[in-house]
């Protein structure tokens, strides 16, 4: 049951509006049903610690082999390509189905102080990476006095 509402130009474009995206929607999700998994399994979760002396990267790289990974530091930019490949074998009542996902991703992180890359260190685990970028320590503040000429 649809309430009386007083119908004025902004209401009714909206309707309109709202009605079309709706049956749009529902067509594509029709013809589309699994697009929403195939986009979350390239997905890179990334977390950052800024410690005193070192920043720690974790991501979350599921399925991904040490092979498969590809880090690189540019200045301040810590870049991180992978390659997945992910299988999903299915058989039941005599049908077979068989799914194959691949695909390349990449992340960067920018880091606000530069870092030794000669120290940087990176490990996978169960599939977390994780980096421990040692920070280039800073010269000390001194007063160094100037003299005028």
């Amino acid at each position: 049951m649809r309430f009386l509402v007083r119908q004025t130009p902004d209401n009714f474009i909206k309707s309109v509006n709202d009605e079309i995206s709706s049956i749009l929607n529902r067509h594509f999700d029709d013809m589309y049903p699994d697009y929403s998994q195939d986009t979350d399994c390239y997905s890179m979760p990334v977390e950052i610690h800024d410690n005193k002396d070192d920043y720690e990267i974790r991501a979350e790289l599921p399925g991904v082999k040490k092979e498969d990974l590809d880090i690189d530091l540019d200045k301040n930019y810590l870049t991180i390509k992978a390659k997945k490949v992910q299988e999903h074998k299915e058989n039941k009542d005599g049908y077979k189905k068989s799914e194959f996902k691949y695909g390349e991703f990449a992340r960067s992180v920018y880091l606000p102080q530069e870092v030794d890359a000669d120290k940087v260190e990176a490990k996978l685990e169960h599939g977390v990476l994780n980096i421990k970028a040692p920070k280039l320590e800073k010269e000390k503040d001194s007063i160094k006095k100037i003299s005028v000429k």
